[in-house]
């Protein structure tokens, strides 16, 4: 394998903002740092990205669930594979790659020892005995860490400030980084006219979502809102892009709502530029994220975009001059902004315009490889 520099870990690389971000870095720093990555096995149902182009070393038994013998399998492989390669620096990427990377670092004597928080998991996901059990082992994981990176600086004041998981001075702000010129509304006009007519939707308005279907996600407030519109008596159909354990469930809420001809369930998709393309409102309604990849996507697509006021949804948005910002779980402001945009296409058009001129330069793929290789260097 020859000598290497980074090694990089994260549990699976599923479709979404944290894989698309490690594998832009591990391809990316490769000619400067050379890079190992080495990832777990996404779940069944879930989808992979393509991964190509980079040296990579998949530890089956490193999952997101924790499973104490496939973990300490996972930890035990990691030491040794890290002893063998011999890095100058080991960087990690979400929470149970995080865990069990950072040891195994430690323990291999790596010197340097990075960790990116694309989100976390402190609210939202378990019960308030188990997250304050999770926020202790990041405090204490911390005291092992060179450098925290965080994707904004909301992030970085919330882990600083409310979880107090490190001081803030220790904390590096690196704001996500994607491949984004494939969005560029110029580039996609007749492929969105191509998706409208897939799903049949002729002259009628189309909302979209974009993520994966699992609680956290909130779909069912997507549900909510497309019923409220449907009782407004308005034209509009609805997309739910992506796949998940929600998914047969979900499909019997749109039923139950009288919606389920309106809703149509498209899965994983490899041409999203289409749909964003083809879609007159993208809307995201998340309880807790990190930052939201189909939010700068939908933005860098020339949409209009209506969002939960949830993790770096703010940031992504500019405290509302790019898109409108409504409170967790509220179906009815949600409702009410949709309608609205629906309803005035020059407040579409003027925040389309405003997203694809200034997300595809924040989050760009090129900004993110400079701060993180200076942060190596």
């Amino acid at each position: 394998m020859g000598r290497i520099d980074v090694v990089r870990i994260i549990a699976r690389l599923n479709v979404g903002g944290p894989a698309l971000h490690v594998l832009g870095l591990s391809t990316g720093l490769d000619g400067r740092y050379r890079t190992l990555l080495v990832t777990g096995r996404v779940a069944p149902g879930e989808e992979e990205v393509a991964v190509s182009g980079v040296r990579r070393v998949v530890i089956p038994e490193l999952g997101r669930a924790i499973r104490p013998w496939s973990d300490v399998v996972a930890f035990v492989k990691l030491v040794r594979l890290l002893r063998r390669v011999r890095p100058k620096i080991v960087h990690t990427h979400t929470a149970k790659a995080g865990a069990l990377g950072r040891l195994a670092a430690v323990f291999a004597g790596v010197p340097v020892r990075v960790h990116t928080f694309h989100g976390h998991v402190f609210r939202g996901y378990f019960s308030p005995g188990r997250s304050r059990i999770f926020i202790e082992i990041e405090r204490l994981l911390a005291r092992l860490t060179t450098c925290i990176i965080a994707v904004s600086p909301g992030q970085a004041e919330e882990l600083s400030r409310r979880y107090r998981i490190c001081a803030r001075e220790r904390i590096r702000v690196v704001p996500l980084g994607l491949e984004l010129e494939r969005f560029r509304p110029e580039r996609n006009r007749e492929a969105g006219e191509a998706f409208r007519r897939e799903i049949g939707a002729g002259r009628s308005a189309v909302v979209t979502i974009v993520g994966r279907l699992e609680p956290i996600k909130n779909h069912d407030m997507f549900l909510a809102v497309a019923a409220a519109l449907v009782r407004e008596g308005r034209d509009v159909g609805f997309a739910v892009v992506g796949g998940g354990s929600e998914e047969a469930r979900l499909r019997r809420v749109a039923e139950g709502l009288g919606i389920g001809g309106r809703v149509r369930f498209l899965g994983w998709r490899t041409d999203v530029e289409r749909v964003y393309a083809g879609s007159d409102v993208v809307v995201l309604t998340s309880r807790n994220e990190g930052t939201p990849v189909s939010v700068i996507e939908a933005l860098s697509s020339g949409r209009a975009v209506v969002a939960t006021d949830a993790g770096g949804v703010r940031e992504v948005l500019q405290d509302g001059r790019l898109g409108v910002i409504v409170g967790v779980d509220d179906v009815a402001a949600m409702a009410a902004a949709v309608g609205d945009l629906l309803d005035h296409p020059e407040a579409r058009e003027r925040l389309g315009s405003a997203g694809a001129a200034v997300a595809p330069v924040r989050y760009s793929a090129r900004r993110l490889l400079d701060e993180v290789g200076e942060l190596y260097d």
